[in-house]
């Protein structure tokens, strides 16, 4: 699937005009994303959220690589979980991209960090996000999970932790549909190789649109090895 499809790596992103016409995005959704990028850049001044050279690389470097997710998710995912939020990426740009196409739609964010938390929940409230931020660690919403989380379609993460670690953490919130996109490095093999020690799972592996040594790795059917 991933093959066929046209890669921002080929396609000089370099501004929201790009953006917009690359992911076919609407006047409204583009109003969140640039609103989303302005308070990105106010905050940067105070908190380190992001590589600071990378502010002016926001529609390649974060937008796109957070957006290309939604073209290996199902039509009908509504319940997402984001580890690790951080400034948003890719839950923020997600929650923005569905808030048009899918109102019901929820992404849940889970972040350790009070300020970061502070900030997701600032882009939420002024751009009109159908999300829910839990300024937790992921052991703890692990042990008070909330009824919203009873069924998660779509799990996340971008620059959290190895594969090994990772997967220990998402196991409990997934069942038989649960389905997890994760950016992965290019360590991704290896990590793979270390996950099957200790976990049997289907996985997918996509090639990246924004970085040509990165893979996105698609993970479902997941369960612990036993002994």
């Amino acid at each position: 699937m991933a093959g066929t499809q046209k890669s921002v790596v080929d396609t000089a992103i370099e501004g929201a005009e790009d953006f917009a016409a690359f992911f076919d995005v609407s006047r409204e959704t583009m109003a969140r994303l640039s609103a989303f990028q302005a308070l990105l850049g106010k905050w940067q001044k105070a908190i380190n959220l992001v590589g600071p050279s990378t502010l002016q690389q926001f529609w390649s470097r974060h937008a796109a690589d957070s957006a290309q997710l939604l073209r290996h998710a199902p039509p009908s995912a509504n319940t997402w979980l984001d580890m690790g939020s951080g400034a948003g990426f890719p839950a923020l740009i997600i929650a923005i991209m569905l808030a048009e196409q899918r109102p019901e739609a929820c992404v849940h964010m889970v972040e350790s960090d009070r300020k970061k938390v502070n900030f997701l929940r600032t882009v939420v409230r002024e751009c009109g996000l159908n999300s829910q931020i839990h300024h937790m660690r992921i052991e703890q919403l692990t042990a008070e999970r909330p009824a919203a989380l009873a069924d998660v379609d779509i799990i996340t993460a971008r620059a959290l932790a190895a594969l090994p670690q990772l997967v220990g953490l998402m196991a409990p919130f997934f069942n038989s549909s649960t389905i997890a996109l994760l950016h992965k490095g290019r360590d991704w093999q290896e990590e793979l190789t270390a996950c099957a020690q200790y976990w049997t799972m289907q996985s997918e592996v996509h090639a990246s649109m924004t970085d040509t040594a990165a893979r996105l790795i698609e993970i479902s059917q997941l369960a612990a090895k036993a002994g």
